[in-house]
Parts: C-alpha cells; structure tokens; sequence
C-alpha cells in the first residue's frame, strides 16, 4: 500500500516546502522511497533546497518532449523528484491526448514508491484545489500568524464546498512550543466544526528554530544538517506520525489514484 499526501496551505511563506523536503528526506533516511511533486510554481525550489538542479519538469512529459523517466530526478538517498514547471497549471485542464500521455507515461515508471508528497502552491487556485482533491490525506500547514488562520479556514471551505473533502490533517509551524502548537490548531479547529461539517486531525507542530532557519539560507536539510536540533527533532516526529498512520489509506487509492484522478478517469 502506497500513500499520497498534499502539503498545502491559505498562504505562503509558512513553510510549507520546508517540511516536504526534510519529511521526504527522513522518510528516505528510514529506507522508505518517496516521490515528490513540486506543485507550487510560485516559489519552485524543492530541488534547490535539495542542493539539486532539475533538467526537465512535467510541462515537459505532456507535450511529448520528455519521458517521466528522464524529467524524474534523484535529490537524495530514496527521494525522487516530479519538477513542476508550468505544466502543474495544465493539470486541472488536460486535452484527452495529454490524459493519455500522462496515464501511458505512468504506468511505464519501474520504480516503486512507498510515499508520494505533493507540493502545492498557496492559495485557492484551481490546480492547487485539484491537486489537493486528488491526493489521500490533505496536511495544513499554518502558523500562529492570523492571516495564516484564516487563509487556511478559507482553503479548508473550498475544498469542503467545490470538492466534498471533509477530512484535513493539520501541523503548525513556527510555534514557540507544543502549547502554542496545540493552542493554533484549536483556534482552526474550532471554527471549521462551527462553521463547516469536516474533520481536522492534528499531526503536530513545529518549533521555530534559529538552525531551520540557517539550513534553508544554506540550501541544506535540518534534518540532515542539525539531526538533533529543536525543528529536526519535531519534523523526525511528523514523519513517525504520517507513515505509522492508515488512516487516510481507507478513503482513497494510493499513487495509481492521484494521477488517474488528475487524468479524470477515477
């Protein structure tokens, strides 16, 4: 059984790639293999805080220019990468003869993946709803900013009313400790229960920490750089969390889903 989760969130700058990263890279670390999905063209750089130029993106495989194979490319031990490019917009509106390039250009991969994580872009866009309707489990990423509440209450919203998900999962980021941690996710979860008929898991938080911080200045991972620090510590946690969790497994289908999903054929 493999597994498909969107890191999302209402706005940017939470560090939403941050955690994908160093998430895909612990998993990795633990002998897992993991796929990403660099969906957030905005700030495009999963493989810059890899320490990795990408060669292709997907934009590439769907007018028939690339094989997913040769735009797929290694960022670290058991991680691979789906650069985004512009293709990611195209996604939520495929011609019949893309849907087909990408379905065929899929089932040909000869690799197998444990986890695939799903990087989106801020916002409520439609490829960001898409995305995120297609994959098994949505995670939240917000901070105890009051504009990161409420844009991620009104993504919550969106994605109820255009798309029925009424199941979230959500970790806060950039907290002074587990009870501001915990004291954020209340706040969300009080209003979406209120206002919105869904269901927001908590999956933890993390703690701002100067080191996280230095790691992304340096185009390095904390969990690799700093194994012990405070952020490195909780993202090794949030990982624990998302593979010993199946909950979301029973829902939706894995891998083979989210892009028969995305291809309008599931």
């Amino acid at each position: 059984m493999n597994r498909t989760i969107s890191f999302t969130s209402g706005k940017g700058g939470v560090g939403k790639t941050t955690l994908v990263c160093n998430v895909a890279a612990e998993l990795g670390r633990q002998g897992k293999r993991v796929l990403i999905l660099d969906g957030d063209l905005g700030m495009a750089n999963v493989d810059i805080l890899f320490g990795v130029r990408a060669q292709g993106n997907i934009g590439q495989v769907l007018n028939g220019q690339a094989t997913i194979e040769e735009v797929i490319t290694e960022v670290a031990p058991g991680v691979d990468l789906i650069p985004g490019g512009s293709g990611i917009y195209g996604l939520s509106r495929l011609e019949p003869l893309q849907k087909h390039v990408l379905l065929d250009q899929v089932s040909r991969l000869n690799r197998n993946y444990d986890y695939m994580l799903i990087d989106t872009a801020p916002g409520i866009d439609d490829h960001v709803l898409y995305l995120n309707s297609a994959a098994q489990e949505i995670l939240v990423v917000v901070t105890p900013d009051p504009t990161s509440l409420t844009d991620a209450y009104a993504l919550i919203k969106v994605l109820n009313q255009r798309h029925r998900e009424n199941r979230f999962s959500v970790v806060t980021n950039m907290v002074k400790d587990e009870i501001e941690g915990r004291q954020v996710f209340h706040k969300l979860s009080d209003v979406a229960n209120r206002f919105l008929c869904v269901s927001l898991n908590y999956r933890g938080c993390i703690p701002a920490d100067l080191i996280l911080r230095q790691s992304v200045r340096s185009q390095q991972l904390v969990v690799q750089m700093q194994s012990r620090s405070p952020a490195a510590t909780a993202i090794r946690a949030l990982a624990d969390n998302l593979r010993d969790s199946q909950r979301f497994s029973e829902i939706k289908g894995g891998i083979q889903f989210f892009w028969n999903q995305l291809s309008g054929v599931a």
